[in-house]
């Protein structure tokens, strides 16, 4: 069984938002004596969300992240060489490096971390990015306008990066709805009564333009946890996720993947009795984390409904393979662990894969796990596409440059605050909205002689 994920939900909208925003402008003009910025002391929380909203200032709506480990020293950069001499030989096919990346937030922090990410990594090319739409009602899982926007605009920037987007199958998904409750559910959608919703969010990708983006349908249908589970009825669960993919294939412009992506060994059902065929599914992906306790790696390779058998599985139905999610668990800090599933991974070359970094699973994000985290980041510093986006022409004869030494990104737990500037308590929901908190000048007469 998978962990409870930081899933998105839904949010209210906050209307003082607006008006401390529209105060801080006014304020912030000439001829003003005090002077307001919003500066970041740290992440505001998330509040509890009920609902997503009509447009609003912000188009996510973020959650409560670990803060990212500074407890690792800071990665010692390579002295530049003078390039080789350009060669008459044929050029040999570069070496193939899966696409990578981490979950790190299903809303904008998310997005905002990738770059961090990166940085943490020596400048490693994070080409995933990986959400979630929040499963709590229906109108969030036909992409509700506002939220899907940021990752949108990232995945714009570059022809190369992958948006990967986890779909819930059934609104209340993780409200603890009963066996039977599920298979009246699963017997209503394999009619099409829930059919237009998923039209809605293709309609939506598409108009968003990332019609190439990787649905995650369904994810962990073999547990017991989500109200999307295959285990009720698992004819009646491949009638639906046919109808899901049908109907968003009919969309124009579309050009989706579909991943089908159970979690590791048996569960609660064999995950092969929930496979709805080869003309549905594009990817076998699988959740895997480092449970139960005591499970080792080569265990969890050999298992029934394991690794192993992932791997064959795809490979007996033309398919690549693919790793959602995948991170620490009951077994805590092992760094035997992460160093077999990154050799595992490299080995196997799937689509692409995508760490959970938050506490228990992560490495970034998470202070509970420094020993696999200084694996996972000896492994993937460095990594680049072997087709990067095209850049300014290096010049024929070498410039000597002097390394800089790489900076830490600070902690969100350290207070970062100009001089003589002070902080206002006004509540999760504005620091939200505002980015941070509300912090006013009072060196203003100085500054401004």
């Amino acid at each position: 069984m998978a962990p409870q994920q930081q899933r998105p939900r839904s949010r209210r909208p906050v209307c003082v938002a607006a008006a401390v925003v529209a105060t801080l402008v006014l304020t912030s003009a000439p001829g003003y004596a005090m002077g307001a910025e919003v500066v970041r002391v740290a992440d505001p929380p998330a509040p509890t969300p009920t609902s997503v909203a009509p447009p609003a200032p912000s188009p996510a709506a973020p959650v409560v992240a670990p803060t990212p480990p500074t407890a690792t020293p800071p990665l010692t950069p390579r002295p530049t060489t003078t390039p080789p001499a350009p060669s008459t030989e044929e050029p040999k096919p570069a070496a193939y490096v899966p696409a990578f990346g981490a979950y790190l937030d299903y809303g904008a922090r998310g997005v905002a971390r990738i770059a961090e990410l990166s940085d943490w990594l020596g400048g490693s090319d994070l080409r995933v990015g990986h959400t979630y739409l929040p499963g709590d009602r229906w109108s969030n899982i036909e992409g509700a306008h506002g939220f899907l926007d940021v990752w949108a605009d990232w995945r714009r920037e570059r022809d190369d990066r992958m948006l990967v987007l986890n779909v819930p199958m059934m609104e209340r998904n993780e409200e603890g709805v009963s066996d039977w409750e599920v298979r009246a559910l699963l017997g209503r959608a394999a009619a099409g009564e829930f059919d237009h919703h998923f039209k809605a969010l293709a309609e939506r990708l598409v108009e968003l333009k990332v019609p190439d983006t990787v649905i995650v349908l369904g994810w962990e249908m073999n547990g017991n946890t989500y109200t999307h589970r295959c285990g009720p009825d698992p004819e009646a669960w491949k009638k639906y996720w046919n109808r899901i993919v049908t109907t968003m294939r009919s969309v124009p412009g579309q050009k989706f993947r579909f991943d089908f992506a159970p979690n590791r060994g048996q569960d609660a059902v064999p995950w092969t009795q929930c496979y709805p065929g080869d003309a549905t599914v594009d990817i076998v992906g699988m959740d895997s984390y480092d449970q139960p306790s005591g499970l080792s790696f080569d265990e969890q390779v050999k298992e029934p409904y394991g690794l192993q058998a992932q791997v064959d599985f795809a490979k007996s139905h033309g398919k690549p393979i693919s790793y959602p999610e995948w991170g620490l668990f009951r077994n805590g800090d092992n760094e035997t662990y992460m160093k077999r599933m990154l050799a595992w991974m490299d080995e196997q070359k799937p689509l692409y894969n995508t760490l959970t970094d938050y506490c228990p699973h992560g490495v970034w994000q998470c202070e509970d796990n420094p020993r696999a985290s200084q694996v996972y980041r000896s492994m993937l510093s460095g990594r680049l596409d072997p087709t990067p986006a095209p850049t300014t022409p290096v010049p024929t004869t070498p410039v000597p440059t002097t390394p800089v030494p790489t900076t830490p990104v600070p902690s969100p737990t350290t207070p970062v605050r100009p001089p003589s500037c002070s902080p206002i308590e006004l509540g999760d929901w504005v620091e939200y909205w505002l980015g941070g908190k509300l912090c006013l000048r009072f060196d203003w007469w100085s500054r401004n002689r």
